[in-house]
């Protein structure tokens, strides 16, 4: 999963990044500190995989893993070139969703580049940006289409669907908010639009707010609204506070939380809920030689899980012999669970669950 870290000049875009990956990205109070865009890899947090670990003691551990991708700060103008626009464009076309940073905190020795703290202004900002390159997409599309009209009649469904997509995109409406039918989700999927990228509004609060009721926060429920009106995420955060337990021990960072109400840090929320936005759920093998994560999409098949580790997995696929988490924690070794049956015996067709510990039989 990649993770494209986005929002306009000082808004705590590169602190949270650095807190969030410790990769020590450049953090200043002047627009355009970030430039070329910085990547961070994180582990994904995963209880399961820790228990499998004590239980197997094994020679290699591997969590899964994601990519923060810190993205230069963008004006108005970005999709006609201005400031660092074509270079924002081009990198957040390649990342799978985006984290919104949006600032919601009040600092006089913080420069705006606007000059006041307005989140519905700045999210739209950015947002407007990203439509106004999707509407020259989709209109080279309606031309294609109409192209096509002349030896295909059928092709007047495209057009009639990307005009109505223009249309909406006009109104100044991301493209995640517009409504599809069954057969229309081809249309959209083979048209990578940035609007339609799923989204993750990160409301960076002071210290103070963050601590607070969040119910007379003006500036987060300014956020929380519209990202309710765009089927996106919202989640209140404080890059400071990030900051601050970055560098300490699982120890102290779980007391430091606990004082703040907290059960989990910005980055464990981040992650999940980027997991949740993507359909992603992981499955785990475990043994002596290695416990490990792996991604997958809901509704993946096991031949093809099978094939995220090794193509002649999925090539030769026999089988697949699965135990749930749970069962297996439950009954407290692979041994236990096997003689209550609850090591089972799947085909191809399985559907993949969340927490499937597995090994792939396959002949090659």
């Amino acid at each position: 999963m990649k993770l494209g870290m986005v929002g306009l000049p000082n808004v705590g875009k590169s602190t949270l990044f650095n807190a969030l990956t410790n990769a020590g990205a450049q953090s200043a109070n002047y627009p355009f500190c970030t430039i070329e865009k910085n990547i961070g890899v994180v582990s994904v947090p995963d209880s399961r995989l820790n228990y499998l670990a004590d239980m197997y003691q094994p020679d290699s551990f591997k969590p899964a893993t994601l990519e923060f991708v810190d993205i230069a700060g963008l004006v108005k103008g970005a999709s006609k070139g201005e400031g660092l626009g074509n270079k924002f464009l081009a990198d957040i076309r390649e990342v799978d969703a985006i984290v919104h940073v949006v600032r919601c905190f009040e600092d006089m020795d913080i420069i705006h580049v606007d000059g006041n703290i307005n989140p519905a202004r700045d999210i739209e900002t950015i947002n407007l940006e990203l439509i106004f390159s999707d509407l020259e997409m989709v209109q080279r599309r309606i031309d294609r289409a109409k192209k096509l009209l002349k030896g295909d009649k059928k092709a007047q469904i495209q057009v009639d669907f990307f005009e109505r997509l223009a249309a909406h995109l006009e109104e100044g409406k991301s493209a995640r908010s517009f409504e599809v039918t069954e057969d229309e989700e081809i249309f959209l999927h083979d048209t990578p639009l940035l609007s339609a990228k799923p989204v993750i509004y990160a409301a960076n609060l002071s210290e103070t707010d963050f601590a607070g009721n969040l119910d007379n926060q003006t500036h987060f429920q300014a956020v929380r609204a519209i990202a309710e009106e765009e089927n996106a995420a919202v989640l209140p955060i404080c890059a400071q506070t990030e900051a601050e337990i970055a560098d300490m021990n699982d120890e102290d960072k779980a007391m430091f939380l606990e004082e703040l109400g907290l059960e989990e840090s910005g980055l464990n929320r981040i992650i999940q809920t980027g997991y949740h936005l993507l359909g992603f759920i992981s499955f785990l093998t475990a043994g002596k030689q290695e416990v490990r994560a792996w991604t997958i999409t809901k509704g993946t098949k096991a031949p093809q899980a099978a094939g995220k580790i090794h193509t002649d997995f999925e090539k030769g696929f026999i089988r697949a012999e699965i135990v749930a988490f749970e069962d297996l924690k439950k009954c407290g070794s692979m041994t236990a669970a096997k003689e209550q049956g609850l090591l089972r015996s799947e085909g191809k067709e399985y559907i993949m669950q969340d927490g499937d510990i597995v090994e792939f039989r396959f002949n090659v």
